[in-house]
């Protein structure tokens, strides 16, 4: 992990626009009609309703969807007391946080106030502007006493970060070391150092999911916890009282299961972890430096499941897997508390999300090439998108069955909500996955690359989605050691092209395919020593109905052998290539990008034909602009005229296809233009756009990508004989599924028959 200086700090916080937050507007603001419905006298008819029914502020104000996220400095970041104003950049850091993981809005609240009377009348006082409340950096007990008066007296989420964050993420880590390690909860003996607030709440979490209470000792700065201490106690230590007669750390320490650190660095002695059981659990959460380090204590218990709060070990326990996700599903259902159901609810999600197959976003983010869960991996990391997915469900349907929510949720429709707040992309993905899983046939398909890593990761996760049967092309000694390394639970069909029973078969169907294009037997028999002739081979054999490849090949060293054996499809002359291009929420079609470098008339209209009926079947209705330099004749060249010509065909061809052009890029996809210049054109807002060659089409979606942050899904090749698809060099394991569900909807649409593709 790279080391951060003070000046770094002092400059990323001073840089450009002071701090880390602003409010932006979330509706037009730009004429007079626009202000009367914002303001005055629009603003009235909301006012009104929210006055008949409270419950409308949810719907007509940003309530819903905006976190106080309030501290009074008594307990800042390890810091100490600073004071109210000194934690501002934490607190915009925690409303930043919030933001970026589950698109909640935040306001930061830092209350000078020094008595929890105060802190409780302030946040009592600008409760109904929020939908929930999140307490941060204050000082224990009185953490403890402001977090309870305002949940019994609010009637929104009241959640104390420091004290549940901790306690839930760090179960889950619990939960799944217990797996790991063959324990039972209610058999562990757990030592507790530290008693504030977070360790507190974290030991009755514990106590929640299934630790037993007498087997919990917690030490603090005097010693051991016990009833008749009077140093520095109070009724929250209290209940964790150990009258056994021990006293000290390092005999609380010998038989313990775990031991978990939420207190200061280094107080945790390397031999003291020798007494420990078998296994031991050591959760050293102290920041920015643990109890213990690491490598310290693996030198001494090479046995030991460690977790820090660190991000550059193994088992980072990091509040953010928690608070942004947690407070998402309250607010959705509308729910009056975060109650303890909702709080274990998430501890689950987040530990069974670690037993799921890792995105390549997640291990690129950390510079891993692989992650699979075990000791060193308990817990999912911070950047796993997928934690929204899982966390805020499970906290919104456990808001509803224990009656906190005021409002039902159907938890299909909200997952695809939530896929909406993390980009229009994720959409059109799941949209595409959805649909595949839907076939009534379980396709097969045959990946070339079968003992890449990537393939067969994605080819796990399309046996586990339903999308299909994988078929891995490869040694099977190879690719069962790359499973076996990878810890999934997997036994596909595996097919060595060198050793298959059917290659003779194939040999002879591919000599007579190919006899009157040069092909002997000898050369048909060579050939099929590649796979990417092989398993085109398969699919048109009727042994697979998908053929993947491309990871590790040149497009032309797949997309040849396939032309040569399945061709185009019955009507199509050219074959092409579309990519799906998502930006600023929307769905475009860029074509041909891939395939034909400089079409003529004729073929660019078939690229748009294909393309359009594509679109269709991702219910996306089309709108196809023929993009030249020229708009309508402004610029007579031939390059301009074909395309001209290009829409002459398909309007005779295909009358039911919104099309027009030659047009300018611009004109195609900004409507105010068409309107106010070219009222003639038949499409405005264009999402089709058939570039007049490969070249610029290429260019296009590639500096859509990388200068304009735009989303691509492709190539998808378009108008194949058999369901053939070309994967990129550097595809991740997401873009490979995105491939899979598409050639798997389009088997199944040939298999149903009348359904263009």
């Amino acid at each position: 992990m790279s080391s951060v200086s003070k000046s770094d700090a002092l400059e990323y916080h001073r840089r450009g626009r002071p701090g880390k937050i602003e409010v932006t507007p979330t509706k037009p603001l730009s004429t007079q009609r626009d202000l009367s419905l914002a303001y005055s006298p629009g603003v009235a008819e909301a006012v009104l309703a929210i006055d008949e029914n409270p419950l409308e502020a949810f719907e007509l104000t940003a309530k819903a969807n905006l976190v106080a996220v309030v501290s009074n400095g008594s307990a800042i970041l390890g810091l100490g007391n600073r004071g109210a104003l000194a934690s501002k950049p934490v607190m915009e850091g925690k409303g930043v946080l919030f933001k970026r993981f589950a698109d909640v809005d935040v306001f930061d609240i830092e209350l000078d106030a020094d008595t929890p009377e105060a802190v409780i009348a302030a946040v009592k006082a600008i409760a109904p502007t929020f939908g929930g409340i999140n307490l941060e950096d204050i000082k224990a007990p009185e953490a403890f006493i402001i977090e309870e008066r305002l949940k019994a007296e609010l009637d929104i989420p009241v959640f104390h970060d420091d004290q549940h964050g901790t306690a839930i993420i760090s179960g889950a880590a619990l939960l799944n070391a217990c797996e790991v390690t063959h324990r039972r909860l209610e058999d562990m003996r757990v030592v507790m150092i530290g008693a504030g607030a977070a360790s507190i709440a974290t030991a009755n979490f514990y106590v929640e999911l299934g630790v037993k209470l007498e087997n919990i000792t917690m030490v603090d700065v005097h010693g051991v916890v016990y009833s008749d201490r009077e140093q520095d106690m109070d009724d929250y230590k209290r209940k964790f009282a150990n009258d056994s007669g021990v006293r000290t750390l390092p005999e609380a320490l010998e038989g313990a299961d775990m031991v978990v650190g939420l207190s200061a660095a280094d107080v945790i002695k390397p031999d003291w972890l020798r007494t420990m059981n078998h296994d031991p659990i050591i959760f050293a959460m102290a920041n920015p430096r643990p109890e213990i380090m690491p490598d310290v204590a693996r030198d001494v218990r090479p046995d030991a499941i460690i977790g820090t709060g660190r991000s550059d070990y193994p088992n980072q326990v990091n509040n953010v897997l928690g608070f942004p996700f947690i407070f998402r599903g309250a607010l959705d259902a509308y729910a009056r508390q975060i109650n303890e159901d909702m709080k274990m609810a998430a501890s689950h999600a987040l530990a069974q999300l670690a037993h799921e197959d890792v995105p390549d976003s997640v291990l690129n983010a950390y510079g891993l090439s692989a992650l699979k869960f075990g000791r060193d991996y308990l817990i999912p990391k911070p950047f796993d998108p997928r934690v929204l997915l899982y966390v805020a469900p499970a906290v919104a349907k456990a808001a509803v069955e224990s009656g906190v929510a005021r409002r039902e949720l159907d938890l299909e429709e909200y997952r695809r909500e939530l896929l909406a707040r993390q980009g229009h992309g994720q959409q059109v993905r799941d949209s595409m996955i959805s649909r595949a899983r839907s076939t009534r046939r379980k396709h097969r398909i045959a990946f070339a690359e079968g003992e890449q890593t990537k393939i067969i990761r994605a080819a796990y996760i399309v046996r586990e989605e339903g999308l299909g049967e994988p078929i891995l092309m490869g040694e099977q000694a190879t690719i069962h050691e790359q499973i076996q390394e990878l810890g999934l639970d997997f036994s596909p069909r595996i097919v060595n092209p060198a050793t298959d029973p059917q290659r003779g078969r194939y040999v002879e169907a591919l000599h007579m395919l190919r006899v009157r294009k040069g092909v002997t037997y000898r050369v048909a028999n060579s050939m099929l020593r590649s796979r990417n002739y092989y398993g085109p081979m398969m699919v048109h054999m009727g042994d697979a109905d998908v053929f993947i490849s491309g990871l590790t090949a040149e497009y032309p060293q797949v997309i040849r052998p396939a032309l040569q054996v399945v061709g185009t499809r019955d009507g199509v002359n050219h074959t092409s290539g579309v990519y799906i291009v998502i930006i600023k929420q929307r769905v475009y079609f860029f074509t041909d990008a891939t395939v034909n470098i400089d079409p003529n008339a004729e073929t660019l209209a078939e690229i748009a034909i294909l393309t359009a009926d594509f679109a269709r079947s991702l219910s996306i209705e089309p709108r196809v602009a023929m993009l030249s330099f020229s708009n309508f004749g402004s610029a007579p060249h031939p390059t301009s005229a074909k395309v001209r010509d290009a829409v002459q065909i398909i309007k005779k061809t295909r009358p039911d296809i919104a099309v027009d052009g030659e047009m300018q890029a611009d004109t195609a996809v900004v409507a105010d233009i068409v309107e106010d210049r070219y009222p003639i054109s038949a499409v405005k807002d264009a999402n089709v756009l058939v570039f007049p060659d490969l070249g610029s089409a290429n260019i296009a979606y590639k500096l859509l990508a990388r200068l304009g942050g735009a989303e691509t899904i492709g190539p998808i090749l378009l108008g194949m004989g058999k369901p053939v698809h070309v994967l990129q060099a550097g595809d991740d394991v997401e873009d490979i599924v995105s491939i899979v569900s598409v050639a798997v909807t389009e088997a199944e649409d040939r298999h149903l028959n009348g359904v263009r593709v």
